[in-house]
């Protein structure tokens, strides 16, 4: 019951910003005078995957003694467009946006489990091949509930997951082909990752790489042919400018200290705080770039161990707070969609103490729009390009934003 609760407060989660889109104000209200109202859209897919062997419990160190080589999973979701006529339906002719749920098995229940999964996705068009065919590209970023968790007692071959709710991330190109006029056929290939961000110990994820194949019933009339040339010249018409980004995140997370040239688990959880403020150059509706300040404290860097107490119990120690807060710099580019943003960033620090906060930081995350200038941020950040290292769960709000409304004229 307690799964199906979190997998509930996940999806209502995933709710939020896109019913917040629409009372942010009355210039970006989801009615609008003089305006259609949204597409929807429904699709069923089913995708059928390979396991991605990273670890030896996927070649037989399980219970059962059998390599897990194969998943597949089952979603239905629905999906909105912005209204025709509006700058939205121009520019980003054929985007959809929304939620879904799916269900997902790995062939071994008992040790890894049988999640479902809520999530936002975004699905486009990149090109159109003739008048029913198009290339299009879908990605899906959500919450998963329902596996069976690392247990040293109970479950202790499964090292992939170290807790019962992890994050699912999706992405995928496919063919989608109109036989008839609301109905379309789906195909294509997809990858998928589950991890929980370093906030329990194991985390060596699940990935996989699959095929998709599904249908859509579409609510609303036929796009026009002219969509495409129509977003050409209202791209003339952007005001290009400078914004600038103020984001405050924070999480936690578990980590490994180094002991005589091993790794040993600390028992304890480390809270991270940070913010980060970037200047912004916006080149078009689709993407800006620019650069950043970052400020960051690791609750968790730096901590080590000496000694054993009664050659038993591990003792770890925490330094002091300044080797443990950095100041760094990045440079971020950012692809903009309506709504969604995904964000990719790539810096150092520059002003630390050493050990773990020296080298290069990677941060991936997506903003999801609640008012004009306000939005969430939901991140994760790597260090030196292989180790997960933290979370970045947090708020954002754009200043000096320039960008039109999608939902006007």
């Amino acid at each position: 019951m307690s799964n199906f609760l979190n997998l509930g407060l996940a999806a209502l989660s995933l709710l939020c910003p896109l019913l917040a889109f629409g009372q942010a104000s009355h210039q970006d209200s989801l009615v609008v005078t003089g305006l259609g109202r949204f597409d929807h859209q429904v699709a069923v897919t089913f995708r059928p995957a390979l396991v991605m062997p990273s670890v030896s419990f996927f070649d037989g160190a399980n219970q059962r003694q059998l390599p897990i080589k194969r998943s597949w999973s089952a979603h239905m979701n629905y999906s909105f467009g912005f209204p025709r006529g509006s700058l939205g339906s121009r520019v980003f002719s054929g985007t959809y946006q929304g939620i879904g749920v799916a269900y997902f098995d790995f062939g071994n229940r008992l040790e890894l489990g049988s999640p479902v999964a809520a999530y936002m996705f975004q699905r486009s068009r990149i090109m159109r091949i003739n008048s029913r065919v198009s290339l299009d590209y879908e990605w899906n970023f959500g919450l998963s509930a329902g596996w069976q968790p690392y247990h040293p007692m109970t479950n202790p071959n499964n090292i992939i997951v170290g807790s019962e709710v992890n994050a699912y991330l999706n992405a995928g190109l496919h063919i989608r082909w109109k036989p008839l006029r609301r109905w379309a056929v789906m195909g294509g290939i997809d990858a998928t990752h589950f991890s929980n961000g370093n906030t329990e110990f194991p985390n060596a994820g699940l990935n996989t790489l699959g095929v998709k194949m599904g249908v859509l019933y579409d609510f609303s009339p036929p796009e026009p042919d002219d969509a495409d040339q129509i977003y050409d010249r209202e791209r003339a018409g952007f005001p290009k400018h400078v914004s600038y980004d103020l984001v405050v995140f924070g999480s936690w997370k578990r980590t490994g200290v180094d002991f005589l040239g091993t790794q040993v688990a600390s028992p304890y959880k480390y809270a991270v705080i940070g913010a980060y403020f970037a200047p912004m150059y916006n080149f078009g509706y689709r993407f800006r770039a620019g650069v950043s300040l970052d400020a960051i404290y690791d609750g968790s860097a730096n901590v080590y161990t000496a000694d054993y107490i009664a050659g038993t119990d591990q003792v770890f120690f925490t330094p002091d707070r300044d080797r443990q807060m950095a100041l760094g710099t990045s440079i971020r580019g950012e692809y903009v969609m309506p709504i969604f943003t995904i964000s990719l960033g790539l810096g150092a620090n520059v002003f630390h103490k050493g050990g773990d906060l020296r080298g290069t930081y990677q941060a991936i995350a997506l903003k999801v729009r609640a008012t004009r200038s306000l939005f969430l941020h939901i991140g994760h950040n790597l260090k030196d390009f292989r180790e997960p290292n933290y979370l970045m769960l947090g708020l954002g709000y754009r200043f000096a934003n320039r960008t039109p409304s999608l939902l006007a004229n």
